[in-house]
């Protein structure tokens, strides 16, 4: 499950392009926080708590628990906008969470077990199709990831999402069975795994004309 972090907000009282531009002079970043059945609240959040959150990563797949003038409020980023030249966060958008809701998030995916898989012991490599795979999740247990197992995959072999457990009652948004990762051979390495198996298989094979 993801940590649930904590972040201090104050309401501020406008809305509109130069009421966010006022906030900003102040060292503060205008966000707001909408659904959950009640009406958008307009917050402002300390401009370096929030830079330091967005660039550790996993920002939009994180619970907080947003104390707005002692109302503490759950929600979870849905998006967020950076100055298109200096990168520095201009506006949040966070959804409100209410109990046993479900939302909607890319949960990243990660890969176990290399030593086992045939193909890449022998030089083989990982053909990432999905780095994340979008999932419908219970708001209060998000799924950090989920973990691909290569173990006996070899050359050609895939990986589909039927094929992965997922954590429990998180369903992927595409109800197809999606590839996520394929392995591949390295360059030349089809040929000659081809006359591997072919001189094993001659090597199996009876000797023709022998004595019994």
């Amino acid at each position: 499950m993801a940590e649930i972090k904590t972040l201090a907000a104050t309401v501020r009282s406008g809305t509109g392009k130069g009421a966010a531009r006022s906030v900003r002079r102040e060292g503060k970043v205008p966000a707001v926080i909408y659904g959950g059945g009640e009406a958008a609240t307009p917050i402002s959040l300390s401009y370096r708590e929030l830079h330091k959150l967005i660039y550790a990563g996993h920002f939009l797949t994180t619970i907080f628990e947003i104390d707005i003038d002692g109302k503490k409020e759950r929600a979870i980023p849905r998006d967020y906008q950076l100055d298109v030249v200096r990168d520095t966060p201009m506006h949040v958008d966070f959804l409100r969470l209410k109990a046993g809701a479900k939302v909607k998030v890319a949960v990243p995916v990660h890969f176990s077990n290399h030593d086992a898989s045939p193909g890449l012991k022998r030089g083989g490599s990982i053909n990432v199709v999905l780095h994340n795979v979008d999932m419908m999740v219970p708001a209060d247990n998000i799924p950090d990831s989920i973990t691909v197992d290569l173990t006996g995959l070899d050359f050609n072999d895939s990986v589909h999402i039927e094929s992965v457990v997922l954590p429990a009652s998180c369903t992927p948004v595409d109800k197809s069975n999606f590839t996520i990762a394929s392995i591949s051979p390295p360059a030349g390495g089809a040929a000659a795994a081809a006359e591997e198996a072919a001189a094993a298989a001659a090597a199996a094979a009876p000797a023709k004309g022998g004595k019994k």
